[in-house]
């Protein structure tokens, strides 16, 4: 088990009419951090095709969650255009509110 590494997931709620509606009730992202900078690692999401998900993966990776989350929100409203656009956002959110909860725990 790795040490060095944080998991951390954050949910929303998927709109009406999604393919991905059909499988889960909720958009799921997670994330391994490095703890010592915050830096996403590696980043997945339950968006209903590969492509998808692996296009959200590649807006979050690199980013410092210790500078917070205003820039890959801005990447998400900027460059990702489907129905789950608001589910992403909220579940980065609470990911984030997960994230600050571990600060005090993780250096």
């Amino acid at each position: 088990m790795p040490n060095n590494t944080l998991f951390i997931a954050g949910h929303a709620r998927l709109p009406q009419g999604m393919a991905a509606k059909s499988v889960f009730e909720s958009l799921t992202i997670t994330v391994e951090i490095d703890c010592k900078y915050g830096v996403i690692l590696e980043a997945s999401c339950t968006l209903a095709t590969e492509h998808g998900r692996n296009y959200v993966s590649s807006l979050l990776r690199g980013h410092s969650l210790r500078e917070g989350i205003d820039f890959p929100l801005q990447l998400i409203q900027t460059h990702y255009r489907g129905k789950a656009t608001n589910a992403l956002i909220a579940a980065l959110k609470d990911l984030y509110t997960q994230f600050e909860q571990t600060k005090g725990l993780v250096k």
